[in-house]
Order: structure tokens, then C-alpha cells, then sequence
């Protein structure tokens, strides 16, 4: 049998359905109620037909949808359709009767018309402000596996709990590059492990951001670009260790697009769920811990809060990169036994996990490299430390804290290696995350880069640092930074 060979129109029909985000079953639903409210602007010739294989079109596909799922942007679609079908409908229906058919003055008919086709469009509109994530495919040498752990600390008590026997459990979700799966190798859900997974982990963020859970309903429907358990890549030699702390309320997968793009070019990304600090946690038996943590309304005692909750999670930082010396080292089995160069690791977090990054190097001379992904300093003790740090900002505008660019500048002085501070235009908090591939494109939530340029930036700014420290890549760091913002550069013993 002959392969078919791609043409440029699937191309384009591929990028159409991209941009409307939208699935072609949903494109055929919309399709259909359009042509249904058109039909009854033909002639009355044309009509007849038209109505038939239009409604017949649009019942058949609403009817797969519902089975397959109907997501929340498309009711007004359905809406609209249902509006106008007893009007595309009727007629026909009293033709066959033999009963004289009636068709309202054109001027009475187009406002009805308008409605139904506003109704539609704002289903399409819904669609791509509030998309299933697409994730850009990584753009290194590697595939992309993914596996989840559950590790205990015997020597931490968890403080968050009232049983004195409870000990401090973290979840880690590992990136690594692996072998080219086989074609049609069912790839990672987004956000869990199972369907189920990913749907808790959603409702509980959308809880925690104060947003209803619909407006969100596409985000566990994504699937990304790695491979469960996906067998280890038999090239690269030992590979440099990226650990990860999202930030208040995150968890492990809020990263997910800069995850595998760093595995992607040959570093295992570890990222931690911390437990009661997380919004939601499904461990392996089956229990959800969700957050403990909120607003207290006081500035002074939130603030007491996120230094300790800071302070725990700098400990799991380091304990986590403990454990994967015991993985590497054969102590804890596992495929990735041998492949991981723990004399090569960052400490990496976005907003309050990016202070427990800078937390975790200064107290953890086993970190080479400290990336903070627009994260407040919440060290109360800040004091120097060794090792290089990139810190990302979002644009700085009236409404940033005024003591964040002078702690940050502070703790950034005190690192006793070459240190720098990127400041991104367009950018916003959330741009350092996964956020632009789902949020609506606003620009004080999730910046003005456009949804994969967010990944982009962080992505190729992360990577050339991390390629600089860690691997000794020659190169212009300087050049390279310089070209995604406003770059300022700490040297030791330069006077600032």
C-alpha cells in the first residue's frame, strides 16, 4: 500500500485548527450550526437540501461530541444552533405536510439571525482564550520520558500536621531524556498521572486562584510531549540535575513545557510537590492532601508565613537531591541508576520557590547553580553564597512591590560567582510558567510574549545558563541574556 504523503493543506488545516483552538469534531459542530442559520437565507430552491445535510451534519457531530465530552465553550455554539434549527426546520416540515409554507419578512428574520450567529462565535472566542494547552514540541536531541516518586525524610517531622509520628513526604515528578518511543505511544497527561489526577489537581487550583472550575476544564484534557516511564535515552552519558519548586499553591507539573524542553537537551528536571503547600497532592495510595496555606490578611504574619513555608522548602530541596544520589548511586532502584550527575545540579523555583532556590544554595554547597524564576528573597538571614544565580523578572511596573528589586539586587550581591538579573519586557508573574499556553491572553496575568513565546524566552534564557555553569559551554552568556531584556550583572568585588 502507498505511504500518503503530507501536503501543504494539511499543513494548513493543522494550523487553523491550532489557532482556533479548537478540535476538528468541535470545528464540524460549529460549521454546522453556522450552515444552519445560513440555510435559511437561500433561495427557496436550495433550501430544502441544504437544511437536511446541515442539520443532519451538525445533530450526528453534537451528538459524537456529547459523547466524547462537550467542553464549556461550546454551549454557546449549541445554543445558537438550537435557536435556529425549529426555524430551519418548520418549514420543511410544513411543505411536507402539504401546508402552505410561510417565510417571515427579511427584516423581521435578521435580528434572530444575528443572535444566533453572535451566540456561535462567542463558543470559537471562549475557545481561544480559555484553550486546551498545546505544548511546543522540545527542540533537542532527546525524546522525553516522565516517571512520579514518593519519597519520606525519617529525619523530618511534618509540621503541618498534629501527629508527632507524621514525617515530611514529597512528591517528585522526573523529566529525563529518553529513547524515541514507538509510534502512537499514548503520551503524558498533563497535571497527573490519570485522568482523575489531572481533574483533582485543576479543581484545586482553580479553588486556590478564586476562579470557578469551568473556566479551566480544557486544562486536564492537554497532553504533553513525554512518555511515562519511557526507557532512559542509551546515549548522553550521566545527565546534570535540575531540581524545581513552583510556587505558592503550584505544583510539580506548573512547568511542565520547560521541564521537557530542558530534558530535551540532555538535563533530568526534578520538580517537587510540597506537600500541604501545593494546592492539591494525590499520593500513591490514592489520598489528596490539599493546601494548609492562605492569606491571613495581615502583611506581617503572611509574611511570617512564606519565610517558614520558604524554609521547608528549601529542606526539600536538599533532601530530594539526596535521594537522587541514592537513585544514581543503586541504593533506590530505578532506570535512571548511573545517568544522573549529581555533581552537576541547579536549585531552580518560580516566585516563592525561587526564594527557597536561593534558600537552598546558600545552605546546600551541593547546588552549583541557582535559578530564580521571579521569586521574592524570603531568607531572613540572607548571607553570601557560591554559587552563580540567574534571576528572571517580570517588567517592573507602579504596582511591583517596591522591596522586591532591592531585596533581590541584594541577595544577588552577596554570591560570591558572577550572578545576573533579567528583566523580560512584556512579561508578567505568570509568564514563567505554563500559564500563557491555558490563561486568557490578558496582559497583567499572563504578560504580552504570546502564548509559546513565554515558553520560548524562559526556555532558551534557563538553558544558556545552565549550559554556562553547569556543562562549561563556551559562550557569550552576556550576549545571549542580553537579547531577551534588560540585563544587570553581578560580579564579586565590583563596586555597584
Amino acid at each position: 500500500m502507498r505511504q500518503r504523503v503530507p501536503r501543504a493543506e494539511d499543513g494548513r488545516v493543522n494550523e487553523i485548527i491550532t489557532k482556533l483552538q479548537m478540535s476538528p469534531l468541535e470545528i464540524l459542530v460549529l460549521l454546522g450550526a453556522v450552515a444552519l442559520v445560513v440555510a435559511r437565507w437561500l433561495s427557496p430552491a436550495a433550501r430544502p437540501r441544504a437544511t437536511i445535510a446541515t442539520g443532519a451534519v451538525f445533530v450526528l457531530s453534537a451528538i459524537v461530541l456529547s459523547v466524547a465530552g462537550i467542553r464549556w465553550q461550546m454551549l454557546p455554539v449549541l445554543a445558537g444552533a438550537a435557536f435556529a434549527l425549529p426555524f430551519a426546520v418548520v418549514p420543511l416540515l410544513r411543505q411536507r405536510t402539504g401546508r402552505p409554507t410561510r417565510r417571515a419578512r427579511w427584516w423581521l428574520a435578521l435580528p434572530g439571525s444575528v443572535a444566533c450567529i453572535g451566540l456561535i462565535a462567542s463558543g470559537p472566542a471562549a475557545a481561544w482564550a480559555c484553550p486546551v494547552p498545546v505544548f511546543p514540541e522540545p527542540s533537542g536531541d532527546f525524546a522525553v520520558g516522565t516517571r512520579v516518586l514518593q519519597w519520606t525524610d525519617p529525619h523530618r517531622p511534618e509540621t503541618a500536621t498534629a501527629d508527632p509520628h507524621d514525617r515530611r513526604t514529597v512528591v517528585v515528578q522526573l523529566w529525563y531524556p529518553a529513547q524515541k518511543s514507538p509510534a502512537g505511544a499514548q503520551r503524558a497527561q498533563y497535571l497527573g498521572r490519570t485522568e482523575h489526577e489531572a481533574h483533582t489537581v485543576s479543581d484545586a487550583l482553580a479553588r486556590y486562584a478564586g476562579l470557578p472550575g469551568f473556566l479551566v476544564d480544557g486544562v486536564p484534557r492537554a497532553r504533553t510531549h513525554s512518555v511515562f516511564d519511557a526507557p532512559v535515552a542509551d546515549r548522553g552519558g550521566r545527565f546534570p540535575v535540575v531540581l524545581f519548586s513552583p510556587g505558592l499553591g503550584g505544583v510539580r507539573t506548573q512547568n511542565t513545557a520547560w521541564a521537557e524542553e530542558l530534558a530535551g537537551h540532555g538535563y533530568v528536571v526534578a520538580a517537587l510537590d510540597h506537600l500541604y503547600d501545593s494546592a492539591a497532592v494525590v499520593l500513591a495510595d490514592g489520598r489528596t492532601v490539599h493546601t494548609k496555606i492562605a492569606s491571613t490578611g495581615d502583611d506581617d504574619e503572611d509574611d511570617e508565613l512564606a519565610v517558614e513555608a520558604t524554609r521547608v522548602r528549601a529542606a526539600d530541596l536538599s533532601f530530594v537531591l539526596t535521594q537522587l544520589g541514592r537513585l544514581d548511586r543503586g541504593e533506590i532502584a530505578g532506570p535512571l541508576t548511573g545517568r544522573l550527575d549529581t555533581g552537576r545540579t541547579a536549585a531552580t523555583g518560580h516566585s516563592l520557590g525561587g526564594g527557597a532556590a536561593l534558600q537552598a544554595a546558600r545552605q546546600d554547597l551541593r547546588f552549583d547553580a541557582v535559578i530564580n524564576l521571579d521569586g521574592y528573597p524570603r531568607d531572613p538571614a540572607p548571607r553570601p553564597f557560591h554559587q552563580p544565580a540567574l534571576a528572571l523578572t517580570q517588567a517592573i511596573g507602579p504596582e511591583t512591590d517596591p522591596r522586591y528589586i532591592p531585596r533581590l539586587t541584594k541577595v544577588l550581591e552577596l554570591s560570591t560567582a558572577t550572578s545576573y538579573r533579567l528583566t523580560i519586557p512584556g512579561a508578567a508573574h505568570l509568564t514563567f510558567m505554563d500559564g500563557p499556553l491555558y490563561l486568557p491572553p490578558v496582559p497583567s496575568v499572563a504578560g504580552s510574549l504570546g502564548r509559546t513565546e513565554s515558553v520560548h524566552v524562559v526556555a532558551a534564557t534557563t538553558l544558556a545558563f545552565l549550559d554556562t555553569t553547569l556543562r562549561h559551554k563556551p559562550g557569550d552568556l552576556v550576549g545571549v541574556l542580553s537579547d531577551y531584556g534588560d540585563l544587570s550583572v553581578y560580579r564579586p568585588g565590583e563596586s555597584r
